[in-house]
């Protein structure tokens, strides 16, 4: 299998040098030439093969060839086997909640976000390679408050890695902040920048785009820019969809700043998992739900404060897949597109292409007091407590009833509450306790540095601290 850039503009690469990179040098994202199906003795064994076998199934089939089953099989069993980080022994359970939806708790890792599914993997895959290599790199990623977390917990400590976090300022939760600054790790450096998700994320895509900035400091990408973030978040639809589906489909909700998690839900439904609609939710910075709504992407002048923090995005990354494919896989088409979108902040695309999103997705904005409203009402009648971000994904589905038949449905719990106190306290009256292996997280010492969102300064911060810098 190659893996191609979205723009076109950059040479097919394999499996493992695609999840180095990240990005792509002529700054599109990569994505696999197809999507394979699954084999059929994963649906037939569903009861049997659990997180990390399914992992290990889809490791293999997108690895095609740079890792044996065997090799992808020790790495889904040390992210997800009985001594993995989780804190749950189904990795992501599922809670009724009523007679046709249940709740996805992808909660229960180091961080207590779903971005722990996917990094703990990332991370026993890049120690394989680097040591197979002999090599060191320095991991950067941009954060909307729960990647950076995820990361950290991953990396820290990881001796061939440096991990350079980049948050916004102001526009995280103290319990994510603390994810990232109190691991006491001195690989792990927690950037504090002036400035928004968008802000940070640009600077990310500013570094990859230094071609010599890059290679001196063997740069590496973690945020669902990295196809693996992907292939890592189909195992959960898939579980998930097998579990419910027995003979037809099972639709899902999912809240989203980036795509990526939603993206995750096509591709696996693409490779066969019985899977319905995917109904987006999006709060007040809603240019993704207008995207998938009317095919026009435009982005506002600045992301707005809400809620649901980890979605104030105004430019989600994984769009670029989605578009890419939707166009049927002309990447000099989806390069133009982009360009536009630098150049303006918007662009439409062609009708067929948006039929194409349209036939797979639905999507819903959700502002505060739905939010809020979605929280409360899901304690008083199921008694089981969610964040914001999940809520928005409880109000687009209230919203969006209609659109769905009889199909068992299934809302993503991306956050544990207990991230977002404040939040729930003030929605329900009942402040969410840490759980007991992080109580003890504000006691810990931080260790942070703040930056303004300018790539040189954080160019010198990452060549100051990084042990790949040549």
């Amino acid at each position: 299998m190659a893996y191609l850039s979205t723009r076109g503009g950059a040479k097919p690469a394999g499996f493992i040098d695609a999840v180095l990179a990240g990005l792509a040098p002529d700054g599109g994202l990569y994505a696999p030439d197809h999507i394979p199906s699954l084999r059929p003795y994963l649906s037939d064994n569903r009861g049997r093969l659990g997180f990390a076998g399914a992992c290990a199934e889809a490791l293999y089939l997108f690895a095609d060839g740079d890792l044996s089953f065997a090799g992808a099989a020790d790495l889904a069993n040390a992210a997800f086997g009985s001594a993995s980080a989780f804190h749950h022994p189904a990795i992501t359970p599922l809670t009724q909640l009523d007679a046709a939806t249940w709740l996805l708790e992808l909660f229960h890792g180091p961080s207590l976000a779903f971005k722990d599914v996917a990094m703990q993997l990332i991370a026993r895959l890049y120690d394989r390679i680097l040591l197979e290599r002999g090599a060191r790199l320095s991991v950067v990623c941009a954060t909307s408050g729960d990647t950076g977390g995820a990361a950290a917990a991953a990396f820290a400590g990881a001796d061939a890695i440096d991990l350079f976090v980049l948050l916004p300022k102001g526009r995280v939760s103290a319990v994510q902040q603390r994810f990232m600054t109190a691991t006491g790790a001195a690989n792990v450096h927690a950037i504090l920048v002036d400035g928004d998700f968008d802000a940070c994320q640009a600077l990310v895509k500013a570094l990859f785009g230094d071609a010599d900035f890059s290679a001196r400091a063997a740069l590496s990408g973690v945020n669902s820019i990295n196809w693996a973030r992907i292939l890592a978040q189909t195992v959960y639809y898939i579980e998930a969809a097998m579990a419910l589906g027995r003979g037809g489909a099972v639709d899902f909700a999912v809240p989203s700043g980036n795509f990526g998690d939603a993206l995750a839900g096509h591709v696996a439904r693409q490779m066969g998992a019985p899977i319905g609609r995917i109904l987006v939710a999006t709060n007040a910075n809603d240019s993704l739900a207008r995207a998938i709504q009317s095919g026009r992407y435009q982005r506002a002048a600045a992301s707005r404060a809400t809620l649901s923090p980890a979605m104030d995005i105004q430019a989600a990354s994984n769009f670029e897949r989605l578009a890419f494919w939707a166009l049927g896989g002309d990447g000099p088409t989806t390069a133009g597109l982009y360009r536009d979108f630098a150049a303006n902040g918007a662009f439409t695309l062609p009708k067929d292409a948006h039929a194409f999103i349209t036939d797979h997705f639905s999507a819903s904005a959700i502002d505060d007091a739905a939010t809020r409203a979605a929280m409360r009402t899901t304690f008083e009648t199921t008694g089981e407590i969610i964040c914001p971000h999940t809520a928005t994904a409880v109000a687009a589905a209230q919203v969006q009833s209609s659109r769905f038949g009889a199909n068992p449905l299934v809302i993503l719990a991306t956050a544990h509450p207990a991230k977002f106190p404040d939040t729930v306290a003030s929605a329900i009256g009942v402040e969410p306790p840490l759980p007991a292996f992080c109580a003890d997280l504000f006691d810990r010492p931080e260790q942070i540095t703040e930056a303004p969102a300018d790539a040189a300064a954080i160019k010198a911060l990452i060549a100051a601290r990084s042990r790949a810098w040549a």
